[in-house]
């Protein structure tokens, strides 16, 4: 998702002239060189990039604070926020550099005039480690990892249900949380033109008695998706769909309904400004839109009864001059919880929304300061709502 900034072929020359590599990383990258040009293959390019981010938020929550382990602390996910009477507690503050990250990519072109391409990404967030005490210390954790061929990519990457080129640019880590695609995973993905399908890794989330989510392994075939892309010189659409099984398979009990879903999204440019949007609507989407705001399904005896679900954003991107832009963004999620059901279901995630709006300043193309303001509210089926007000202040450098 972001510029790679050297490439190169791979010969000690470019080694030594381009960048200053460790003595293994060199004997490693020329033995690479000297199998692509024994016959092999014609030529390797290496290319690396990613970026260097520091966040700072202070979160104000109306019915109460969040623990400082919680997920929500680090960015907005719609499901963390508390609901119930209002608090009287102070803003809380949090920095952290957890999002930086760095990919690692390659692409050799083939004798026959094709190539391979590779790409494996890593950052630091949602990951075990440091405390806040002393070190801080991180552990890495793989965002994508995958190889594309001839139109083939198998390994982990963004869902093909996903349309990664739709989401407008926050401070926040995922920006529209509630009303967005946000998924990566294994998969097997075939593109041809402007149309892709994929077979994906599945897992589903299902509701037992008391409102437990049971997070369920068990089903007897992939995920699958199709979309497809038409881009012009106005921006770009896309609609994408996907079929999947929710199972439970578990105490005795051999559970399956059907789930499938459909999401349009794209792009629409104003000159250097642009409009983003997304509207996905579907049956048992459950892990697939908002953060897994809803479970896929609600187990009913031996039955399951998938939770529908319409979720959305739109996002107006306005560029004040050459170095100061700014995003405004409307992000919602309604889930269609079976009232019958709420016995079994207990107090389910009915509704999201949030509002955000942020100032960034490049002044040089890479290096971006921001401030952006978000006010996310959160409803459960009893009618206990609650909000967050959140400031963030971000350093970025991309490289």
């Amino acid at each position: 998702m972001h510029a790679q900034k050297w490439r190169g072929k791979l010969n000690r020359d470019n080694i030594m002239n381009n960048k200053k590599l460790t003595t293994t990383a060199a004997a490693v990258l020329a033995a690479m060189s000297s199998f692509a040009h024994a016959g092999a293959l014609d030529s390797t390019t290496v290319s690396y990039g990613g970026y260097v981010k520091l966040d700072a938020m202070w979160s104000d929550f109306s019915s109460g604070s969040v623990s400082g382990s919680s997920i929500g602390r680090d960015f907005y996910v719609p499901s963390t926020t508390p609901v119930g009477d209002d608090a009287d507690t102070d803003a809380v503050f949090d920095m952290h550099a957890r999002q930086s990250r760095f990919n690692f990519g390659t692409a050799t072109k083939l004798a026959n005039g094709k190539s391979i391409k590779t790409k494996i990404e890593l950052d630091f967030i949602v990951s075990p480690g440091g405390n806040e005490r002393v070190s801080n210390s991180y552990a890495p954790r793989i965002r994508q990892a995958f190889v594309s061929y001839d139109g083939i990519l198998f390994g982990q990457a963004w869902s093909n249900f996903q349309n990664v080129s739709a989401l407008p640019e926050t401070l926040d880590f995922v920006g529209p949380a509630e009303g967005t695609v946000f998924v990566r995973q294994a998969q097997l993905r075939y593109t041809t033109g402007g149309l892709s399908i994929s077979a994906e890794n599945p897992e589903s989330t299902i509701t037992t008695e008391g409102g437990a989510r049971n997070e369920t392994d068990d089903q007897s075939m992939p995920d699958f998706t199709a979309r497809y892309t038409h881009k012009a010189d106005w921006g770009h659409v896309a609609i994408a769909g996907i079929y999947r099984q929710l199972t439970y398979k578990q105490n005795g009990i051999d559970a399956d309904e059907t789930s499938f879903g459909v999401s349009a999204s794209g792009r629409v440019n104003f000159g250097k400004n642009n409009l983003k949007f997304m509207l996905t609507s579907g049956q048992g989407l459950g892990r697939y839109v908002g953060l897994n705001f809803a479970h896929g399904g609600v187990l009913n005896g031996n039955d399951i009864d998938a939770i529908d679900s319409t979720s959305g954003f739109v996002a107006y991107q306005h560029h004040w001059n050459d170095q100061f832009r700014s995003t405004f963004t409307y992000s919602f999620l309604n889930a269609d919880n079976n009232q019958d059901l709420l016995a079994i279901s207990g107090n389910p995630n009915k509704s999201s929304m949030s509002y955000s709006a942020n100032l960034l300043y490049s002044p040089q193309k890479k290096l971006t300061f921001g401030v952006e303001y978000k006010v996310g509210e959160r409803e459960v089926e009893s009618g206990l709502d609650g909000d967050v007000n959140r400031l963030q202040l971000s350093a970025k450098y991309a490289f």
